[in-house]
């Protein structure tokens, strides 16, 4: 059965209900009626679950380092190391973008449009929450994730399919820490945003001073090829009039 259900979500969507349909055939010559039962159940995946899903199954190394980067955020932020945090965080775009861009290339050039932005939604999902990212790993999603940016992704919304064949969603209920938790990513959320703004603020200076300075080494240049001009003519009226010195001194030598 995981067989079958790693070769239904690893095809493309638009293969899934052929496919599935063999598999039923096969459950039903075999006169396995639970199987096929459970099969009929599967819900073809959309093409950013697709895309998940086969990333999952062809490249499970990368899929291996995001649950790594995953953990080490979570125990970043137990333990509060904001300068690992932050260090995590240029990490966690870098391998977001990286792991969507891989997707995509997997999926080939004939397909265009492709919905990266869902995909990296859903493995920024997978680095925030630990259930998610098992999920990714499994690479059986029927549909993109989605992590809001603080506390735990809306686990009413999320399906994934089980070797059962059963289609579970996965739930939770906030306690005490969890409350905690999220105060204190809010808190953290609200100090990046501000560094981010900082950062911002001073490249936007930089940029400024750089103009200025750009501006300043262009007028000088100007200047400078003004001056050589000048002293370009300046040359000329000299020869110019040495030559009418030299005129007046050769007609002086004639009248002798």
């Amino acid at each position: 059965m995981d067989d079958a259900i790693a070769r239904l979500y690893s095809a493309p969507p638009e293969e899934f209900i052929a496919l599935r349909g063999e598999e039923i055939a096969k459950a039903r010559q075999a006169r396995d009626t639970a199987r096929a039962a459970a099969l009929a159940k599967l819900r073809k995946p959309t093409v950013a679950a697709w895309l998940v899903n086969r990333l999952a199954h062809e490249r499970p190394d990368l899929v291996a380092d995001l649950l790594a980067l995953a953990e080490e955020l979570r125990a970043a932020q137990r333990e509060l190391r904001g300068a690992d945090l932050r260090e995590l965080s240029v990490r966690r775009r870098a391998t977001v973008t990286a792991l969507a861009r891989e997707a995509a290339r997997l999926a080939g050039d004939a397909r265009g449009n492709l919905p990266t932005a869902e995909v990296e939604a859903t493995f920024a999902a997978a680095l925030a929450d630990a259930e998610v990212a098992a999920a990714v790993r499994e690479g059986r999603l029927t549909k993109a994730l989605e992590y809001t940016g603080f506390g735990e992704t809306p686990r009413p919304n999320l399906r994934l399919v089980q070797g059962s064949g059963s289609v579970t969603p996965i739930r939770s209920a906030p306690d005490e820490q969890e409350r905690e938790r999220r105060a204190e990513a809010r808190r953290r959320e609200e100090e990046r945003r501000a560094a981010e703004e900082e950062h911002a603020r001073a490249v936007k200076q930089a940029r400024r001073e750089l103009m200025t300075a750009l501006q300043q080494v262009s007028d000088a240049e100007n200047a400078k090829a003004e001056a050589e001009r000048a002293v370009a003519a300046a040359d000329k009226a000299i020869r110019q009039a040495e030559k009418r010195v030299k005129l007046a001194q050769d007609a002086l030598a004639d009248l002798g």
